[in-house]
């Protein structure tokens, strides 16, 4: 008999994803001055788009190998059992988000709080916006993620299988999906409100979809590679970007006549200059040796731990948010208030984090299995795989 003897696992996706989710939670509670010191203030893009991309890798990562022919099935079967774990996990966080709000009006004899974040037409219009909670249509607000990340995994098995005839093909494919949902202002409609899903998944999938074939193209032997040119173009891009939203310029959607989505900065369907930054940024991170070192850390890191365990902490994170949300407006306070609604946000999440990892060790890995974000070891990590071209 063979054994296999597992390599250690690589942390650097853990520690970013961890990074992206106490993002994620900083920015969902606004008006602090935490928010102004989160990702989204040093470029186009922000932790959605970093959340989104290390996605498409953890999935990559975890069904990529065993999507072979002979067993295509049983792999999607498997992501879309999971599809159905991440609408279960929205449904929860959506009525927790809801159950929040109406508690903190009926405590604090507040009606003003039942209006808040898309809570407004359950409250006038209940069986319609039910409706729409359950299909997807209406979405709490602060409560979009898990959603478009349900309907790119339920889409995976399609990408991993075009990713067969070829990278570029998969690329082109998914490249002018976005590129005529950018355009048309195409995207799944809200129900019973006006208006489209706030991340329109028919646009973050090419994000998503980079994040799937650059891991896969990686573990088939192939290598990311480095170029001066590129690395200085990317760094331009990123300086060029942390001094345009500080600057006047911030926020205008339209230059030379162009669409929107090619000049502007909309987030629903993911503009050009966003999807740029996200992808320059990532670049950097793999081309330059230094900045990749920084996110491999040991396994048992707080950081590492975190982010293995992302879909609990999202939701327990989300849930937080709201929390701290309704304490901001009831009762807003000064920068010590803040940091202690922050600080103890974080403090919880970490805590839920390694009473996971605590539970994982006890030897009840058949009674009780902790959700995790699928992510196996990476044994062909994509970021240390790259050849320099000069």
């Amino acid at each position: 008999m063979i054994t296999t003897v597992p390599a250690e696992r690589d942390t650097r996706i853990d520690v970013l994803r961890a990074l992206a989710l106490l993002m994620i939670y900083i920015d969902h509670v606004p008006g602090t001055i935490f928010e102004t010191l989160t990702y989204k203030n040093f470029g186009f893009s922000d932790a959605a788009e970093a959340f989104v991309l290390i996605s498409g890798m953890s999935v990559a990562l975890a069904y990529g190998g065993k999507f072979q022919p002979g067993n295509r099935l049983f792999a999607t079967l498997k992501m879309w059992r999971r599809t159905g774990v991440l609408y279960a996990s929205h449904i929860v966080a959506s009525v927790a988000s809801v159950a929040i709000f109406c508690a903190a009006g009926i405590f604090f004899k507040r009606p003003d709080l039942l209006w808040p974040n898309n809570i407004g037409a359950l409250i006038s219009n209940p069986p319609e916006a039910l409706l729409g909670l359950a299909t997807l249509g209406h979405q709490i607000g602060y409560n979009n993620i898990l959603s478009l990340y349900a309907v790119l995994l339920f889409l995976a098995p399609a990408i991993l299988l075009l990713t067969g005839y070829g990278t570029v093909l998969v690329l082109a494919l998914s490249g002018g999906l976005w590129l005529v949902a950018g355009l048309w202002q195409i995207a799944p409609p809200n129900y019973p409100e006006p208006g489209f899903w706030f991340l329109n998944p028919l646009s973050w999938q090419f994000l998503f979809t980079i994040g799937m074939v650059s891991v896969l193209h990686v573990r088939r032997g192939g290598r990311i590679g480095v170029n001066r040119w590129l690395v200085g173009a990317a760094l331009f891009y990123v300086a060029a970007a942390l001094v345009w939203v500080h600057s006047p310029l911030w926020g205008r959607e339209n230059w030379l006549g162009l669409p929107a989505v090619i000049t502007g900065f909309d987030k629903t369907f993911l503009s050009l200059p966003r999807l740029l930054h996200i992808l320059a940024v990532s670049y950097l991170v793999v081309a330059i040796p230094a900045i990749s070192r920084l996110f491999r850390r040991r396994t048992d890191h707080p950081l590492a731990i975190l982010g293995k365990r992302s879909l609990p902490i999202f939701i327990a994170g989300t849930v937080i948010a709201m929390v701290a949300q309704v304490i901001r407006i009831v009762s807003p306070g000064n920068l010590l208030d803040d940091t202690l609604l922050i600080v103890t946000g974080i403090a919880m999440q970490f805590a839920l984090a390694y009473y996971l990892e605590w539970v994982s060790r006890l030897g009840w890995s058949d009674k009780v299995k902790p959700v995790r974000e699928p992510h196996p070891v990476l044994a062909a990590a994509p970021l240390p795989a790259m050849t320099s071209v000069r």
